[in-house]
């Protein structure tokens, strides 16, 4: 899953830029999106910058939670070490553009049918199984997509 929407006009670093008013409003879709559909995650992976914290808050998924600074702006090889790494079931990994969009892509077995994967927008979020009982079995090009949103497109 990538962030929600960031502001602009944050005077600081990048890592400090929070959400905008869309972020805020995207975050708790994606995540009725994802219960609606039985895809509550058992732990979120994230990076730990201020944007993607809130998109995590906003999702309000009450599971353990990891931030993690190595995530943020993360390559895929980056991101792939991390989930390899995991012991939940059910991971949320959430990042930023372009590792995660990169990450996604090259995890799936077939892309989905959605002219908006290529480019991942915001709160853009791919669900997969890969039919492995421990995340260190993970490989590339073997998710099965299981659903792909993006917040313009849901209610």
């Amino acid at each position: 899953m990538r962030h929600a929407k960031s502001s602009w006009h944050h005077s600081g670093p990048d890592h400090g830029r929070p959400l905008n008013e869309r972020g805020y409003e995207s975050a708790p879709k994606v995540g009725a999106w994802l219960r609606a559909r039985g895809f509550e995650p058992d732990a979120i992976l994230s990076s730990d910058a201020k944007r993607t914290r809130e998109t995590c808050a906003g999702l309000g998924f009450d599971v353990p939670t990891r931030f993690e600074r190595s995530l943020y702006l993360a390559d895929p090889e980056t991101m792939f070490a991390e989930l390899k790494a995991e012991t939940a079931d059910t991971v949320l990994m959430l990042g930023h553009n372009p590792g995660i969009a990169v990450f996604a892509d090259e995890l799936v077995k077939t892309r989905p049918d959605h002219a908006r994967f290529f480019d991942y927008p915001t709160c853009a979020t791919t669900v997969m199984d890969f039919g492995i009982n421990d995340w260190s079995q993970l490989a590339y090009g073997s998710g099965v997509v299981q659903g792909f949103a993006i917040p313009r497109e849901l209610p």
